[in-house]
């Protein structure tokens, strides 16, 4: 039964919720959000939930079929490597290299681009104008190449890696929270808040910052996924995780050599690697979605 009011009030939902009721009408979202959640959950619970030490050798199980196999054993569910190692011990540890490191990374270059965003997008004059150029100058450079050349100057190593991956990344969200400021600084109550009297650091925390959060969303999904193939490329290539670090990409290049004898030792972390970024790649397809038919409502 319909509640009685006896005045009529207007009730609007808030951003947030406007953007959750438009995002959940996407199946392909939701279903790119559940297998994020699920990556997150093996980040997350990745000691308890691998059923083997991930670096145990076992002279006795060397490259065992996976368990679907006549030839598999049920405690190995994805069978082992040619060390003997279980190899579903180590996708699970190498989602927390490849997918847990590659969020670190994004958030510390999301911190870093603000800061560097902020005084681009303040700035007026020659300091604007040399700072712009610098930035046009470093996106001329694919993500990958500028990783790999960070990492010959830094050395190959995990932690070098995800430092290389930050840095690349950076020019990427300076510049979009750069036009993003500057574009909001343009709108008719930023100039509104100018005639009341507020100075620079109060349009910027008061009117910039809160209306600039969509863009900056979506900008962090798609580095997610730019961060997880360049952690991996880099891992393939021998420039980032070392053996014997299960990291997908390690992974893979480790077993190059066994694709006749154990194709599943490649195949595996390549499906993790390949829905991983897919997930991303849904949930900032419809975010971008939802917040286009969130702003023509």
């Amino acid at each position: 039964m319909k509640k009685f009011r006896l005045y009529f009030e207007e009730h609007n939902r808030g951003p947030l919720t406007q953007l959750w009721l438009q995002f959940q009408r996407q199946h392909s979202a939701m279903f790119g959000l559940v297998l994020f959640v699920f990556f997150l959950a093996l980040v997350l619970l990745a000691p308890v939930l691998s059923p083997h030490d991930p670096y145990l050798q076992n002279p006795d199980l060397l490259l065992l079929a996976p368990s679907w196999s006549e030839a598999g054993l049920v405690s190995y569910a994805f069978g082992t490597d040619d060390l003997g190692r279980d190899i579903m011990s180590r996708l699970i540890t190498g989602a927390v290299y490849t997918f847990g490191l590659s969020i670190v990374a994004v958030l510390m270059a999301l911190l870093l681009g603000l800061a560097l965003g902020m005084m681009a997008g303040m700035s007026k004059g020659v300091k604007s104008s040399v700072f712009n150029h610098l930035l046009d100058l470093a996106l001329t450079i694919p993500s990958l190449l500028l990783a790999i050349l960070i990492v010959a100057v830094l050395g190959p190593g995990l932690w070098n890696t995800t430092w290389a991956i930050v840095l690349a990344l950076l020019p990427q969200f300076v510049h979009g929270i750069r036009n993003s400021i500057q574009e909001a600084l343009k709108q008719d109550y930023v100039v509104a808040y100018r005639l009341d009297g507020a100075n620079n650091w109060q349009v910027l925390r008061h009117a910039v910052l809160p209306n600039i959060w969509e863009p900056v969303t979506l900008m962090s999904s798609m580095a997610l996924s730019t961060a997880m193939l360049d952690i991996a490329a880099l891992g393939f290539l021998g420039l980032g995780a070392q053996a014997p670090t299960a990291e997908w990409g390690a992974m893979i290049a480790d077993a190059l050599d066994l694709i006749y004898l154990a194709p599943w030792a490649i195949a595996l972390p390549g499906m993790l690697l390949f829905a991983a970024v897919l997930s991303v790649n849904l949930v900032g397809d419809g975010l971008r979605t939802a917040i286009k038919k969130r702003r023509e409502s």
